[in-house]
């Protein structure tokens, strides 16, 4: 073959390399979307069906926050006489939004309210510019709906310390507006993820007296997930009738065993907040504490909590094992929780599931360092109904080969039982993978 021979053949090949190059560009993206990333696989086979509830309308709509082709600002309308209720996050450089929010749960009003929701900018540690951004936001849906500005909640998720983008939310207030839908709801969910993989969702009915009572939620959480109240958005909505005091009563004691019990990786997010919206139409009668229908009410309440907390888990970064940790047998119910958070925050216990490895010598290191009290003769460890370890020694029964066989599973039990008490903590968590460093190490880039 001749030098031109040569030239021309190199030509080719260049050419043909360069249409492969664009068709491989054109066929994956680079912008940043949210189906963009493979789903969990703990996620449920579906968004579930949720139930219509009277007087709560939803809507979505691309913002260009900051990713696009994708919607990332949910409105949600809610009707006359809605009683909120609410709970946040303990953080100390919580964003302005949660401030707002906090300063406007539970005062009076027969005045409708609205929540909006951003997505891919958290607008927390950004100052004065923060509290403006929250109230143009929320003066701007307040004249939109005909609503007290105080009846407006906003919430944003995303990169903390960046200023928001406030102007191409105002932006499209109108067409959230006219977009507003009683069966949008699972649009509105997906509006508000970020690091999900999926939508979460669930609902529960209850029957009162005179008529059906119906809760829906949507939450969104994946990663910086720690209990120190929700570590998330979360929005539950019910038409029950029930006064806001007890609404609020209802939520704060439910919270403590649901979103309060789960970890992905003992980071407290700066922007969590749960609001409970009661729209009160229902035709059954109002709630009350000591009825039967309000015992009812708050046992439904709690299981949508903890339904859409163990999804947040299921969707953790990275997370490839779904893992409740059981403690018995503590001197107080401090202690306990103590030593179940400490197993379920452990690296070195999340590695090793990651890994399927049965190292219960991680178990024992983690009640050592929780500072509960603990005795190392009456300790016992369980993999699932398989006995790992008592009296201080590795059970005689237990065998590697079966510890190893249960950690393939998905989903696993950790249980402890100290021996000391009568007090008890159940927690979820997730396995530590390296998928947990790909996606915050390049989070923002």
């Amino acid at each position: 073959m001749g030098k031109t021979d040569w030239k021309d053949e190199a030509k080719s090949l260049k050419k043909k390399l360069s249409k492969l190059k664009a068709r491989v560009k054109a066929e994956k993206p680079e912008a940043k979307t949210a189906g963009a990333k493979p789903v969990s696989p703990l996620a449920p086979a579906s968004f579930p069906t949720l139930p219509a509830i009277g007087g709560v309308e939803f809507s979505a709509v691309e913002a260009g926050v900051r990713y696009q082709n994708r919607k990332d600002v949910m409105l949600i309308r809610l009707a006359p006489g809605t009683a909120m209720a609410g709970v946040f996050t303990r953080s100390s450089t919580r964003a302005a939004c949660v401030l707002d929010c906090q300063a406007k749960i539970g005062a009076a009003s027969e005045a409708g309210a609205a929540i909006i929701v951003n997505s891919g900018n958290s607008n927390a540690f950004t100052g004065a510019v923060g509290v403006e951004a929250v109230e143009a936001v929320t003066r701007g849906v307040a004249e939109a709906l005909g609503l007290p500005v105080e009846r407006v909640f906003s919430s944003s998720t995303g990169v903390i310390g960046e200023p928001l983008p406030y102007e191409r939310i105002t932006a499209q207030i109108p067409a959230l507006v006219e977009g507003l839908s009683g069966d949008a709801i699972e649009m509105a969910a997906r509006a508000m993820m970020t690091t999900d993989t999926f939508p979460k969702g669930a609902s529960a009915t209850v029957e009162g007296e005179g008529g059906s009572i119906q809760i829906a939620g949507i939450a969104k959480g994946s990663g910086m997930i720690a209990p120190d109240m929700a570590t998330m958005l979360v929005y539950i909505f019910t038409d029950a009738k029930i006064p806001q005091p007890l609404l609020q009563k209802m939520l704060s004691r439910q919270v403590e065993a649901t979103f309060n019990a789960i970890t992905v990786d003992s980071d407290t997010s700066t922007s969590d907040a749960l609001l409970l919206a009661a729209t009160g139409t229902s035709p059954a009668a109002e709630l009350n504490g000591r009825s039967k229908a309000g015992r009812d009410f708050e046992a439904a309440l709690g299981r949508v909590m903890l339904d859409l907390a163990q999804q947040v888990v299921r969707d953790g970064e990275g997370a490839s094992k779904f893992v409740e940790v059981r403690v018995t047998g503590a001197a107080s119910a401090e202690d306990a929780h103590k030593v179940a958070m400490a197993i379920a925050n452990s690296p070195l216990v999340k590695t090793a599931i990651a890994g399927e490895d049965p190292n219960w010598g991680r178990i024992v290191m983690a009640v050592g360092k929780s500072g509960a009290a603990a005795d190392r003769d009456k300790l016992s460890i369980r993999f699932g109904d398989i006995l790992v370890a008592e009296k201080g020694w590795r059970s005689p029964d237990y065998r590697e080969e079966d510890g190893a066989a249960y950690m393939k599973q998905a989903e696993l039990v950790v249980a402890v039982d100290l021996g000391l008490g009568t007090d008890s903590r159940t927690v979820w968590t997730c396995d530590l993978t390296h998928r947990y460093i790909d996606i915050n190490a390049d989070y923002r880039s």
